[in-house]
């Protein structure tokens, strides 16, 4: 079982710019960090979760290129960022002038991949593996990042309920998503679109046209 978070993520990954936020560095797993090939069963024997914390998705890259060129979106306000994997979009939002960041991922690996990836771009965000779902969405949250949270039918129904609560609230959503199989179709109203490029290891293409959306 891995005791020391920290030097399990330096240990199988290595500092490297996303492709579509190359102002950013971030500990990622390729083709070459043995994390890459670990099998869904070697994972369980060493008590690891799905490593999304190790990859740059298509949709958070998306989400920090948007926040990164439109820092006015954040400028000077609390932030959340929600299923905050390796902390890509917090980090993006921070560089943009973010007042306040919370990421918030119920993995507890992300709170130490985020730690280190926050050091590496010198700048602090806070992390909470608490879910946030089970609550009313933070009252301080003026801003509440999602990037690639449809994955699964169940999951994507209450992230869209709990989003939509925060914009009732007030709150500005932003969501970036490739089009995954459960992305709602309506309600939503597009900003941006961007060619992610990525991986086949990951996705189904090297490059992945990507949306950041709002709630209508």
């Amino acid at each position: 079982m891995i005791t020391d978070r920290r030097q399990f993520i330096l240990d199988n990954t290595r500092l490297q710019q996303p492709p579509h936020t190359p102002e950013l560095v971030l500990h990622l797993a390729d083709e070459v960090t043995p994390i890459w090939r670990l099998t869904e069963e070697a994972l369980e024997e060493i008590g690891l979760p799905p490593p999304f914390w190790a990859f740059a998705w298509a949709g958070g890259q998306a989400l920090a290129r948007y926040v990164l060129d439109r820092p006015e979106a954040v400028a000077g306000r609390g932030v959340v960022d929600f299923a905050s994997g390796s902390g890509i979009v917090g980090i993006a939002a921070m560089k943009a002038g973010a007042a306040r960041v919370l990421a918030a991922d119920i993995d507890p690996f992300c709170g130490a991949a985020l730690a280190l990836n926050a050091q590496a771009n010198g700048v602090a965000c806070g992390f909470t593996d608490a879910d946030l779902l089970g609550a009313p969405p933070p009252a301080w949250a003026e801003v509440i990042l999602a990037g690639d949270i449809c994955y699964e039918k169940p999951l994507a129904d209450r992230v869209m309920a709990w989003l939509g609560a925060a914009r009732d609230a007030g709150a500005t959503v932003l969501i970036g998503d490739p089009g995954r199989s459960y992305f709602p179709r309506e309600g939503l109203a597009k900003l941006a679109e961007y060619q992610v490029p990525t991986t086949r290891e990951l996705e189904d293409m090297e490059v992945k046209r990507t949306a950041v959306w709002t709630l209508a």
